[in-house]
C-alpha cells in the first residue's frame, strides 16, 4: 500500500484541495448516541469478531480542520457472518471498500448511525479471517474538554503552529478509525502510518519503523505497536522537540525512553524526563517487569491534561509542581501502562482495576519517596474526594460513561480514589507481600512476572476476588461485598462502658463485615478481632482510646461528611 496517498483517488483530492474554513466548534460536528457509546452490550455478531491486525493510515489536515484515513483491517469471525458491524463516525464518510482486495459496490454498505454495516459478497464461515481494507475521511468531532470529552484538538502551540491531539477513552476509538468500540475489541497488533504537514512530528504508540519526507516537506511516520487498547492508538502532533534515554531495568534489560515536548520549555521538559526512570524503577519494584519493554516509554507533549496512549503517554499539566515532589498526572498515566495496557479490564463496569490501582500508586510511589507521612498526607487529600453515590461495582455490562460519569448513574470519581482506599484497606488487611503477589496475578496472571515470559491480559472483578481468596487462603467475598457492591460506607459504633470499649460494624443490608480494628489505649496499640462483626475490650474508664489511630480502614466519616457539607455548600 502506498503511504504517502493515503486515502487515494477522490477523497484525498477533495480534502487537500479544500480551502481553509472557520474553525470547528467544540462539540461539532455532532456524533449519535451509538457513537458516544462505548462498551456496554454487544451483539453477538460484534463480539464474535477478533482483531487480529490493523493498518491504518492517516493523515491530518490543520488547516481544513480534516482528515483522511485508510484503514485494512485483518478479522477473525467466531461465528457465520453475512454483514460485518464495524465502529466508526458517520462524520468520516466511506468511499471505498474492498474484501481480500475485491472492490465492493458502494450500495454494499451504510452507516446510518456511526456503526459500518458491511455486506459480503460471500458469508464468512466460523473460524475464518478476511481481510477488509476501508477508505474513509472528513471533519472528526471536536471534544469540548478533552480528556474528559472525547475527539480531536485542533490546537496552537505559543507560536501559532498545529498542536493536535485525540482522546477517545469515553466517546471510543471510532471517533477516528474504524474499529471495534469495546475492550476485547483490542487488536493484537497495529500498524500506524501518520501523515503530518511539514515541520510538525507525529508521536506514536509502540516502536518507530521508519519516517518518509515527502516532496512537499510532509512527513509520514510509521509506528508498530502490539496490543494496544481500541482507545490507546492516538494522534498526537506537534512541531516537536525530543529527549531521548535509556533506562537500565533491574530485570536486565534496557528500555527506551522517549519524551516529545514544545519548543522553548527545554528546562522544564528535561525536569520531567529525569522522573521517568526513578518512576520506572518503583513500578518495576513493586509491580514487576515494566509491559512494553521491546518497544519503550513514551510521552507527548499535549493541549489537555493527560490520557492512557500506550507507550506515548498525553502530559499536558503544563509541569505543575505539588508537595508530592513528584509530577502525579505523569506518574497516574506511566501506571496505566500496567494497570490498564498491559491488564484490560474486559468490561467498563471493572475500570475500578485501571483507575483505582492507578490512583492507588501515587501515594504508595509517595511513599516509596519519602516514608509513611507522605503516603497518609496524599491518602488524605483522596479521602476527602469520596462520594459513595454509587456501587463501584454494579456486576452489569456497561458503557463508559455509565461508569465514569455519577449523573448517569456510575460511581464516577470513587473509582479513583474509592478504589485506592480500598485496596489500601486490603493491603493494612493481609500484608504487603500477599497485597503485590495478588497485584502481579492481576496484571500478569502470574506472581513470577519477568521480561517475556508474560503476555497482555483481561480481567474482572469476580477474577480478582478470586486471586484475593487464592493468595490469603481466606473467603474474602465479604470485603468486596461491602466496600465494592453497594455505596454506603461500613460504619464503626463505638461505646464505652465502666472499663469496657464496644466496637460494632453497622453495615448497608446487615451484610458481614469481620474486619480487624487496631485501637490504641494509653499509646499501646493493639488489634481486635471482630468475629460476626462486633468485639469488646478491657478499656479503663479514664484511658485514652483511639480507634484504628493509623486510619488503615475506610469507613464513614461524620467528620468528612461535614467538610464535604460545607465545602459544597449541600445544605
Amino acid at each position: 500500500m502506498n503511504h504517502q496517498l493515503l486515502a487515494g483517488g477522490a477523497l484525498l483530492a477533495l480534502l487537500t484541495a479544500a480551502p481553509a474554513i472557520a474553525q470547528v466548534k467544540p462539540g461539532e460536528p455532532p456524533i449519535t448516541k451509538i457513537t458516544e457509546a462505548s462498551g456496554g452490550p454487544i451483539a453477538p455478531e460484534r463480539e464474535a469478531l477478533h482483531l487480529n491486525h490493523v493498518d491504518l493510515a492517516i493523515e491530518v489536515f490543520p488547516d481544513s480542520q480534516k482528515l483522511a484515513g485508510v484503514a485494512t483491517l485483518r478479522l477473525t469471525t467466531a461465528i457465520p457472518q453475512s454483514v460485518l458491524q464495524i465502529d466508526l463516525d458517520k462524520n468520516l464518510p466511506v468511499s471505498a471498500i474492498s474484501i481480500e482486495g475485491k472492490p465492493l459496490k458502494p450500495g454494499a454498505w451504510s452507516n446510518p448511525e456511526g456503526r459500518l454495516f458491511i455486506t459480503l459478497a460471500r458469508p464468512l464461515r466460523a473460524g475464518q479471517t478476511v481481510s477488509v481494507k476501508i477508505t474513509y475521511g472528513g471533519t472528526p468531532h471536536v471534544a469540548v474538554r478533552a480528556p474528559w470529552d472525547d475527539g480531536i484538538v485542533w490546537g496552537k502551540t505559543p507560536d501559532g503552529k498545529p498542536w493536535i491531539a485525540t482522546t477517545s477513552e469515553g466517546y471510543g476509538c471510532d471517533l477516528f478509525w474504524p474499529c471495534l468500540d469495546f475492550p476485547k475489541g483490542e487488536p493484537d497488533s497495529v500498524d500506524l502510518h501518520i501523515t503530518a504537514p511539514a515541520g510538525l512530528t507525529a508521536a506514536g504508540n509502540g516502536t518507530l519503523i521508519k519516517t518518509d519526507t515527502l516532496p512537499d516537506g510532509r512527513t509520514t511516520a510509521h509506528w508498530r505497536a502490539r496490543s494496544p487498547n481500541p482507545y490507546s492508538v492516538t494522534l498526537q502532533i506537534a512541531p516537536y522537540k525530543l529527549l531521548t534515554g535509556t533506562y537500565q531495568s533491574r530485570f536486565g534489560n534496557t528500555i527506551p525512553m522517549a519524551y516529545w515536548y514544545l519548543p522553548g520549555r527545554d528546562k522544564k521538559a528535561a525536569g520531567l524526563f529525569a522522573e521517568f526512570a526513578p518512576s520506572l524503577d518503583f513500578y518495576e519494584a513493586v509491580i514487576g517487569p515494566y509491559p512494553w519493554h521491546d518497544e519503550k516509554v513514551g510521552v507527548a507533549e499535549t493541549p489537555h491534561l493527560g490520557m492512557e496512549h500506550q507507550t506515548v503517554n498525553a502530559y499536558g499539566n503544563n509541569y505543575r509542581k505539588t508537595p508530592s515532589g513528584f509530577d502525579e498526572i505523569f506518574q497516574h498515566e506511566l501506571g496505566h501502562e500496567w494497570f490498564g495496557n498491559q491488564m484490560s479490564a474486559a468490561n467498563w463496569d471493572d475500570y475500578w482495576l485501571h483507575e483505582g490501582y492507578a490512583q492507588y500508586m501515587q501515594p504508595l510511589y509517595g511513599r516509596w519517596r519519602e516514608g509513611e507521612a507522605r503516603y497518609a498526607i496524599m491518602m488524605d487529600e483522596f479521602r476527602q474526594q469520596i462520594t459513595n453515590q454509587g456501587a463501584i461495582v454494579s456486576g452489569k455490562i456497561k458503557t463508559e460513561e455509565e461508569v465514569y460519569e455519577a449523573e448517569n448513574g456510575g460511581p464516577g470519581q470513587d473509582i479513583y480514589v474509592k478504589g485506592a482506599w480500598v485496596l489500601h484497606t486490603l493491603r493494612n488487611l493481609i500484608g504487603d507481600d500477599q497485597f503485590y503477589a495478588i497485584t502481579r496475578l492481576l496484571v500478569y496472571g502470574r506472581t513470577d512476572p519477568k521480561p517475556g515470559n508474560f503476555k497482555p491480559r483481561f480481567s474482572s472483578t469476580p477474577e480478582y476476588i478470586g486471586f484475593v481468596n487464592q493468595v490469603t487462603g481466606k473467603d474474602m467475598n465479604w470485603f468486596f461485598d461491602v466496600y465494592l457492591k453497594q455505596a454506603p460506607l461500613p460504619e464503626l459504633v463505638e461505646s464505652r462502658g465502666a472499663d469496657t470499649l464496644t466496637l460494632r460494624w453497622k453495615v448497608t443490608n446487615d451484610k458481614p463485615f469481620p474486619l480487624p480494628v487496631e485501637v490504641s489505649i494509653d499509646g499501646v496499640v493493639q488489634l481486635v478481632q471482630m468475629p460476626g462483626g462486633t468485639a469488646t475490650i478491657k478499656a479503663p474508664a479514664n484511658a485514652h482510646v483511639i480507634v484504628d489511630p493509623a486510619a488503615r480502614i475506610l469507613k464513614r466519616s461524620a467528620n468528612v461528611e461535614e467538610y464535604q457539607n460545607f465545602r459544597f455548600r449541600r445544605n
